[in-house]
């Protein structure tokens, strides 16, 4: 399982349109590359104004083809204007904990 997250600074006043514009770009995400997901976006409670996504994906390659993707390079330029600063990161997962089941060990 391959992540992505995203730290959006969105201008002030324009947190309302920067969620729909995200939620745009999700639910084409999730219907353009089958097997991916699922996606969050998460909103600083202390800084209104920054979102953390978060999205799941089966492979290295389904990420760089989406990002190589026309769809997803209009969608994050239609973005542009509502934001501040944008920082994109591929992560590999190293431990996921899940209430109620055993630690192995």
């Amino acid at each position: 399982m391959i992540w992505t997250s995203g730290t959006w600074t969105v201008r002030a006043g324009a947190e309302e349109r920067f969620v729909a514009a995200w939620q745009e770009m999700a639910r084409w995400s999730l219907a353009a590359f089958p097997g991916s997901g699922p996606a969050w976006l998460l909103q600083d409670r202390n800084r209104p104004t920054v979102f953390v996504s978060l999205g799941a994906w089966p492979s290295e390659a389904t990420v760089a083809a989406w990002r190589a993707a026309d769809g997803f390079r209009q969608r994050v330029a239609a973005m542009e204007e509502l934001l501040e600063t944008f920082e994109a990161r591929t992560l590999d997962q190293v431990v996921s904990l899940v209430p109620g089941a055993t630690p192995a060990g």
